[in-house]
């Protein structure tokens, strides 16, 4: 057996999916981003091959084969924030791009992640295209939604689908991947705040225009409040509302709490902790709407975890298997 599985991620954004495996004991072999900003972040955090650029244009045969094919892959088609295009939109495109590298790297294990919706996209078809051309190929395919909060342990409320399908001929017949436990919420809102005061530009003061609304509205310091263009909404579940790739544009979706120190937007830092990134994770010197961006688009690294961690046993599993069938 292996000493180390390796993955190879495409769509890795700022590397919560390559940190989530990397926690789970896997190797990261290589990784594609095209935004230039959330390289420099991921830069910051990793040390193996970053390949910076449009996935459509990598030629599948020039990068190392992997056991593990990971794709975050564009959610715009699907999501209930875009125009829900799907596969008629170019970014939807990007999956059948993922069945070249399926096509020539077959590795053990793909393991993909999408909005929510896509499940439901287009009355369930774009689902039922992607399971089709994945078991096609004599892969094995089970998906689930997983929210942030039931098994990340993270006060989040964000829910995402997962797919995982394992070469059939890796696994025995009749094999299933089974999706962890929800696990109990532990963890609260004040836990993940910084306690002390944050830069003033992330304060509203009595100027702006806004104020008095605050002053109404968010009242407690164990909730999580969303500036919603004319209106200031309060989340009642003790937890943060999804947090969104535009948060940090002003004007809509913005994460607000109080604290003694007066109201503010949660800090760039908060809305990453708020995906499950430890405090030693690297944020560069960019702008604040770069990483609120970052944030928003990235996976819930502790889910991700769980995740990896589950598909690292049934590999072993299935490694110890075939190890004993070669003795006898």
């Amino acid at each position: 057996m292996k000493n180390q599985y390796t993955v190879g991620s495409l769509y890795a954004g700022v590397g919560g999916i390559c940190l989530g495996f990397e926690n789970a004991g896997f190797k990261l072999e290589w990784a594609n981003e095209f935004d230039k900003k959330a390289c420099v972040t991921y830069r910051n955090n990793f040390e193996h091959t970053l390949i910076e650029g449009d996935v459509m244009q990598l030629d599948v045969k020039d990068l190392n084969k992997i056991d593990i094919l990971t794709a975050g892959f564009p959610c715009q088609p699907f999501s209930l924030a875009g125009h829900r295009k799907g596969f008629k939109d170019s970014r939807g495109n990007h999956f059948f791009k993922i069945l070249d590298f399926i096509d020539e790297m077959r590795p053990k294990v793909v393991f993909l992640e999408n909005v929510k919706n896509l499940k439901g996209h287009d009355k369930g078809n774009t689902m039922k295209v992607i399971q089709r051309e994945i078991k096609k190929r004599d892969y094995t395919f089970d998906s689930a939604i997983l929210n942030t909060k039931d098994f990340g342990n993270i006060p989040h409320n964000r829910e995402r689908i997962f797919m995982v399908a394992f070469d059939k001929k890796f696994v025995k017949k009749g094999f299933r991947f089974n999706f962890p436990e929800k696990e109990e919420l532990t963890k609260k809102l004040t836990d993940l705040i910084t306690k002390e005061k944050v830069d003033k530009k992330f304060y509203y003061t009595e100027d702006k225009y806004m104020y008095n609304m605050l002053k109404e509205t968010v009242v407690r310091e164990d909730r999580i409040y969303q500036f919603r263009r004319q209106y200031v909404r309060e989340n009642k579940k003790e937890v943060c509302p999804t947090l969104t790739a535009n948060m940090g544009t002003g004007g809509h979706n913005v994460p607000i709490i109080t604290t003694e120190f007066g109201f503010r937007k949660l800090t760039p830092r908060e809305c990453f902790r708020f995906q499950g990134f430890p405090d030693h994770y690297k944020l560069p010197k960019i702008s604040n709407s770069s990483l609120y961006k970052q944030a928003g688009n990235s996976v819930s690294m502790p889910v991700i975890e769980r995740l990896a961690s589950e598909i690292f046993k049934c590999i072993e599993k299935a490694e110890a298997r075939q190890l004993k069938a070669e003795k006898v």
